[in-house]
């Protein structure tokens, strides 16, 4: 996948930094700090309202990985979680503070304290992964005069005018970064934003951990086991946090109908958090009661052997209702060799294929309407009656897929190249490639 077209960069700081090597610039010019400036690290203060388990949580972690690797340095600001370990395993600098308050009062003091930072490890760019982070963040960055940017994971709700000034920070960064094309077009359509300052940056999968192959048997047993399914039963797994946007609802509706067709031997089971914000769960036990699926629906708890569920299972299924963009779990289940059936706002063309966009041999999932419980019931009677053999092939173009579309090396250089665009080293770094050829 490529970025859509990017703008010319935006102007920083002078900084005071070493020659670069080799370098040999003429009097007079300007050469010497441009040239200084390529071996200048670059320095982002990364805002991210949590650390827990979410899509944003787990983004902040990827971008410390790669700044670090490249010899860059990342600050993390945000409430703590349980992936602070892994933000300072990977090099980065975590640092306390409640961007996850939407309460004006709250933010403006992570505002200050977002400044603060950002002058004592002289960042070069503050990148905000949430809305209530955003709007401290952009106050900061505009304090301190460096490039703000933003990170779309998902579309958000808007509901009326307030919900649309809340979530319109997200569309004011100097570079707005989004996980698909399918969030990049909801950006452009929702609020204008020229395509010049949308960059499509996916994330990337760990190959070597989602790899079938390296899932031993007795690990697949005890997950099956953990969740009471027998060997022949077919696991239909649904993975993200129960929430109403998830669509966990449409699920537990379509289950009624495959058993009302007769289907046997089938199990749903949700894989994800429950932080109890709101009602839903105990509106889906209702539905559950209220539709006679109790016997076909699990509601299992987090699991930290996510190959070992997917491999446990027979097809995942994303149910969204709302714009989800690139989900994590749609890719990791593809890069285990599953098939996925997916909702028409759960992953866009860029992320499953799925026909008519593509023929037969060439599919990697299937796809519904939005909200249509029966379409979801009609995908999943659909790929039950494939043979094991054409399921199967269909997973292992998955896996293809999302190995040529979605590795490190190619997600690194994108990122890279995106920061080195908006804090102005590429300009730089040209610069020094032309003293060098002369």
């Amino acid at each position: 996948m490529s970025s859509l077209p990017v703008p010319g960069t935006t102007a920083i700081k002078n900084r005071t930094s070493t020659t670069a090597r080799g370098a040999h610039p003429e009097p007079g010019s300007d050469a010497k700090p441009r040239a200084r400036a390529a071996r200048d690290p670059i320095t982002v203060l990364i805002a991210v309202p949590t650390l827990d388990v979410g899509a944003a949580d787990s983004g902040a972690v990827g971008l410390v990985r790669i700044l670090t690797a490249a010899g860059h340095r990342a600050i993390v600001a945000s409430h703590p979680g349980r992936l602070i370990a892994d933000i300072t395993a990977a090099g980065g600098v975590f640092v306390a503070l409640d961007v996850a308050s939407n309460n004006p009062i709250v933010m403006l003091r992570s505002a200050a304290a977002l400044n603060r930072l950002a002058r004592e490890h002289k960042c070069d760019a503050i990148h905000a992964l949430g809305r209530s982070a955003a709007w401290s963040a952009y106050l900061a960055a505009r304090l301190r005069g460096i490039p703000f940017l933003t990170s779309w994971y998902k579309g958000f709700r808007e509901q009326n005018i307030f919900k649309h000034l809340y979530n319109g920070i997200m569309a004011r960064g100097d570079r707005v970064v989004a996980l698909s094309e399918q969030l990049a077009e909801l950006i452009n359509d929702r609020y204008g934003m020229p395509w010049q300052r949308i960059s499509v940056v996916p994330c990337s999968i760990d190959f070597e951990r989602f790899d079938v192959a390296e899932v031993a048997r007795d690990r697949i047993d005890a997950m099956r086991h953990a969740w009471g399914v027998k060997r022949d039963t077919k696991v239909i797994l649904i993975v993200g946090r129960i929430v109403r946007r998830k669509g966990h609802h449409l699920v537990v509706k379509a289950a009624q109908r495959l058993k009302a067709r007769g289907l046997k031997d089938f199990l749903c089971v949700f894989v994800g958090e429950d932080r109890g914000r709101t009602h839903y769960t105990g509106e889906l036990w209702d539905l559950v009661l209220a539709t006679g699926t109790m016997d076909v629906i699990r509601m299992a708890a987090p699991v930290a052997d996510m190959p070992a569920a997917y491999a446990a299972a027979s097809v995942v299924v994303s149910a969204a209702v709302q714009p989800e963009g690139l989900q994590r779990a749609i890719l990791e289940a593809q890069a285990m060799e599953r098939p996925v059936i997916v909702s028409d706002l759960g992953a866009g063309p860029d992320v499953v294929l799925t026909p008519p966009a593509v023929p037969e041999n060439r599919i990697t999932g299937l796809r519904f309407h939005s909200g249509d419980d029966a379409a979801l019931a009609a995908a999943l009677l659909r790929l039950f009656s494939l043979s094991e053999p054409a399921r199967r092939a269909m997973g292992e173009r998955g896996r293809d897929w999302v190995l040529g579309h979605f590795n490190a090396p190619a997600v690194t250089a994108q990122t890279l190249r995106l920061y080195e665009e908006i804090t102005g080293r590429d300009k730089t770094l040209a610069q020094v490639a032309r003293l060098r050829q002369n």
